[in-house]
């Protein structure tokens, strides 16, 4: 088993524990006090990981399955989970438990952070893209006008990572977590690239999980706020985000595009050279979008990092070597272009 750490002012805020087996182990760190645990899952072998997860808790705990991906993501779902939450008296001491992928565990750490102004998360992702980016940082969110525009900073306690529910994944599940891995490689660790490159059909799992979480890790601890530095991990995601919601594709699909029309930006600013489509067309992922080209501008310009002075982007000046820019709406048309929404 390996575990890391997410601090805050060098104070432990979350712990992070990956390894075979570790869902079928009781998954709540201790704690007195704790009177009950609200279960939140998706259908399908999350809701199985769930059932099992709750059949080992020592306290009352109800179970809630909640839509499949984004569906989840809702302001009229969170406000019907409110609700609940009041019916059920879940206080303070009480814990909310996230069994599911990326969409799951945001909306768990958006509801636990915001009932009686936070209580206590943990998360057991169930999809690669969960595990090494989504459940990891403290960043919750819900859709409304827009992807994740609103949402919170708030660490879970824990995260607790079976690899063993990683491997049984459908291919195509770990196809969209492979995204965002190497997306991990490509801003901090040449050596995650490279080992994608070398195994593009099977990626050794464990050895991926732990340096894509690594990568996380790393950078949250510098900055948990997004405040500078953070940023790095959003490449790809300024066009991805825009893409996912208009095509109506997964997150990992849509950033692996994402990455090409910054690879393409990079190219030009900076004279950035890696065979980037071939790399991630290796790994089964899309390279081009059929989204429509203006409603992918109106949600790009909609992005969270845009500010007073325009818009950021991260760029690549190497692999490993992120550049945060601003960049022109000329040069998110060329973008555009690479990907096929000329």
């Amino acid at each position: 088993m390996s575990r890391f750490e997410v601090l805050t002012n060098g104070v432990l805020a979350t712990e992070i524990v990956a390894g075979p087996g570790l869902a079928t182990q009781p998954v709540l760190p201790d704690r007195a006090g704790r009177h009950q645990v609200i279960v939140l899952t998706q259908p399908g072998t999350p809701r199985i990981i769930a059932d099992g997860i709750a059949a080992n808790l020592r306290v009352d705990h109800t179970v809630v399955e909640l839509p499949d991906r984004d569906g989840a993501k809702s302001w009229e779902l969170v406000a019907e989970l409110y609700e609940s939450l009041a019916r059920l008296g879940v206080g303070r001491h009480d814990t909310i438990v996230g069994v599911g992928g990326g969409a799951l565990t945001d909306v768990a750490g958006f509801v636990a952070s915001t009932w009686l102004r936070g209580i206590e998360a943990v998360y057991v992702p169930t999809t690669v893209l969960g595990a090494i980016d989504a459940a990891i940082g403290g960043k919750t969110g819900i859709n409304l006008a827009g992807k994740n525009l609103v949402g919170t900073f708030t660490h879970p306690a824990r995260v607790v990572v079976d690899t063993d529910v990683l491997d049984a994944l459908p291919a195509g599940i770990k196809r969209e977590g492979w995204a965002e891995a190497i997306k991990a490689g490509f801003i901090a660790d040449p050596d995650l690239v490279s080992l994608f490159e070398q195994f593009p059909e099977n990626p050794p799992m464990v050895e991926v999980v732990e340096r894509a979480v690594a990568v996380k890790v790393d950078v949250v601890n510098g900055d948990f706020r997004e405040a500078g530095q953070r940023m790095i991990l959003n490449f790809g995601h300024t066009v991805g985000h825009g893409v996912e919601i208009a095509q109506g594709i997964s997150h990992g699909e849509a950033v692996a595009i994402g990455m090409v029309a910054a690879a393409d930006l990079s190219r030009r600013r900076y004279g950035f050279d890696y065979p980037m489509r071939d790399v991630l067309k290796a790994l089964g992922l899309p390279v081009t979008s059929t989204a429509d080209r203006r409603q992918v501008e109106e949600l790009i310009w909609l992005d969270k990092k845009r500010d007073a002075n325009g818009l950021k982007m991260v760029l690549l000046d190497a692999v490993g070597s992120p550049r945060i820019d601003y960049v022109t709406a000329d040069e998110v048309a060329l973008g555009l272009d690479a990907i096929g929404l000329g």
